[in-house]
C-alpha cells in the first residue's frame, strides 16, 4: 500500500465483503382469521429477533459473518408458518450499502385559486 488512505481503503473495502446482512422475504396467505394471526405472529418474531421492516413482508437484519447468520436461518426455520412462501437472501455489507431505495413522490399541492388575505399590521 502507497499510503494509510490506500490502506484504509483497502480494510475497509475487505471488511465490507466479509460482513453480512440478511433479508427474510415472505408471501404468507391472509385469508382466515387464523391464517393472518400466523402471519402477524410471524412479522412479531422477525421484529423481536431484530430485523427491521423494509417493505409489509421484507425484513433485513445486519449478522455480522456468514457463520453468524446461520444461527437466525435456524430462528427463521423453526418460526415459519409452513403456510406461505418464505425465502432468505444474503447480502454483503458493500452489496448492502449499495441497495437503492426509491420512495413515493408526494404529488405536489395545488394552490387556492384565491389566496387568503394576510394582514400586515
Amino acid at each position: 500500500m502507497s499510503n494509510d488512505r490506500d490502506r484504509e481503503r483497502f480494510y475497509f473495502k475487505c471488511n465490507a465483503l466479509k460482513y453480512m446482512w440478511m433479508m427474510v422475504m415472505f408471501d404468507l396467505p391472509t385469508d382466515t382469521a387464523h391464517e393472518r394471526k400466523q402471519a402477524t405472529k410471524f412479522r412479531k418474531f422477525l421484529l423481536d429477533a431484530g430485523f427491521s421492516m423494509s417493505q409489509y413482508s421484507v425484513y433485513f437484519r445486519f449478522t455480522g459473518t456468514r457463520e453468524n447468520s446461520q444461527k437466525y436461518v435456524k430462528m427463521v426455520e423453526d418460526h415459519n408458518p409452513g403456510t406461505g412462501d418464505v425465502s432468505i437472501l444474503f447480502f454483503t455489507d458493500y452489496q448492502f450499502g449499495e441497495i437503492k431505495h426509491l420512495y413515493k413522490k408526494e404529488q405536489p399541492k395545488k394552490l387556492d385559486e384565491k389566496p387568503e388575505q394576510y394582514t400586515l399590521f
